[in-house]
């Protein structure tokens, strides 16, 4: 969904999966991997969603959510179904990160653990 590519899209084949490709570009390059119409829009402050939209955000902390909401991906997306979290981390995962980005008080310990 981030990163506006299918699973089946052409340029994943032989050895080059989704999964792999976000998780390559975590290091330097997550903003290669996002789909460039919604990274333009979250700093645009066009996108719709929950978030107020007149809030301004800076790039660095779009850019820091989208990396963690990506991280969330990979780890839901491992080969192995028993490798994945269990669901109630995942949405803990995805409240921290909601909290980082309107600045709602967030627990160290869970930051931290997501940033990680």
């Amino acid at each position: 969904m981030f990163t506006g590519k299918r699973p089946t899209d052409t340029m994943f084949d032989g050895s080059l999966t989704l999964h792999n490709f976000v998780e390559m570009a975590m290091a330097e390059q997550v903003a290669n991997v996002i789909d460039p119409t919604l990274f333009q829009q979250a700093v645009m402050g066009e996108a719709s969603s929950s978030i107020n939209s007149s809030q301004n955000h800076s790039p660095a902390s779009i850019h820091e959510c989208l990396t963690s909401i990506l991280k969330v991906g990979i780890e839901c997306s491992e080969e192995q179904p028993t490798d994945r979290p269990d669901i109630k981390e995942i949405v803990t995962q995805l409240h921290v990160i909601k909290n980082t980005l309107l600045g709602v008080g967030v627990q160290g310990g869970m930051r931290a653990r997501i940033a990680a």
